[in-house]
């Protein structure tokens, strides 16, 4: 997430109630999670598991719970709860912000774009021309839709991502203030959720279809011309890339890529990254070919038993 102008990080210091130690003229651009981080961006860690990671990344602040020598060209906020002092940034700067109409007068909505009864949308969405948007669907703040799109019914575009930091009394939530990207030629099933990303964004690509009741997480990138079987479920932060398909309830773990032109028949679970131009089967995934050899073995091994008794 960008801030609305560069900020000092005075200012930062400030809002958080942190300790500067580095360049005190020091400004940034904006907000990122590690994975996602840019230059000029603040970002923070809390476990010295990620220490080093963060502290040698693209981030120019950071947010740390640790006295450490400040790195070259870095400027760290030391705070004894980084994750709650992002956070305290991420509602400052993007607010929940309560819809005071069903069509927020701050959207923009294209050329012989249709909303259908009972839709939502809400404030600062960008919806391009010819889409069709259809009843009950309701699409968050901030969400960008490009030309063509078509999103079916009870479908909720830009939801809050699924992320959450354990502590001794419950869960902590992670909030988001990212954006979902759904853009041309896209076409969305009914009771479909897409969420958007944390600090970065969440992307259907071009000419991408989905089918009914499927479930896109955080930050996750779908690319090009994809088609999205009923029930698929897609964890964050994962890409899957141009050309891909996933047939009917396929699972698709956190943190991996799925390559281009792979094809998931239905009921896959991936669980690691695979490569493209294969088709794949099974939970955990392997090559069809290995799955049916297999399957073919494990249907001859009670009678292979027999004859070892």
């Amino acid at each position: 997430m960008n801030f609305p102008k560069p900020l000092h990080i005075s200012e930062i210091a400030r809002i958080i109630g942190a300790e500067i130690k580095g360049n005190k003229e020091a400004s940034a651009t904006g907000l990122n999670e590690l994975h996602v981080v840019r230059d000029g961006d603040v970002t923070f860690v809390d476990h010295p598991k990620y220490y080093e990671k963060v502290l040698n990344s693209e981030a120019s602040v950071v947010i740390i719970n640790k006295e450490t020598d400040s790195p070259k060209n870095k400027t760290l906020l030391i705070h004894p709860a980084p994750f709650d002092a992002f956070n305290q940034l991420i509602l400052k700067f993007r607010p929940f912000q309560h819809a005071e109409e069903t069509i927020s007068s701050s959207a923009r909505i294209g050329k012989n774009t249709f909303i259908q009864p009972g839709a939502f949308i809400g404030n600062h969405v960008i919806i391009g021309d010819n889409c069709i948007i259809h009843s009950n669907a309701s699409i968050y703040d901030h969400t960008v839709i490009g030309n063509n799109v078509i999103i079916q019914a009870n479908s909720v575009i830009g939801g809050d991502g699924y992320y959450f930091q354990k502590r001794e009394h419950g869960y902590v939530k992670f909030e988001s203030c990212g954006r979902t990207i759904i853009e041309d030629h896209v076409e969305i099933g009914s009771n479909c959720s897409i969420d958007r990303g944390v600090t970065a964004d969440t992307i259907i690509g071009k000419g991408t279809k989905m089918d009914n009741q499927c479930q896109v997480g955080h930050d996750t990138r779908i690319g090009k011309n994809c088609l999205i079987g009923s029930f698929a479920a897609i964890a964050g932060v994962t890409i899957i890339e141009d050309d891909v398909i996933l047939w009917a309830r396929v699972s698709v773990n956190k943190d991996i890529t799925i390559k281009k032109s792979a094809v998931l028949l239905a009921t896959t679970g991936a669980d690691k990254t695979l490569e493209g131009g294969k088709v794949y089967m099974g939970a955990p995934a392997i090559e069809v070919r290995q799955y049916w050899k297999q399957y073919v073995a494990l249907k001859e091994l009670p009678e292979l038993i027999k004859k070892l008794k």
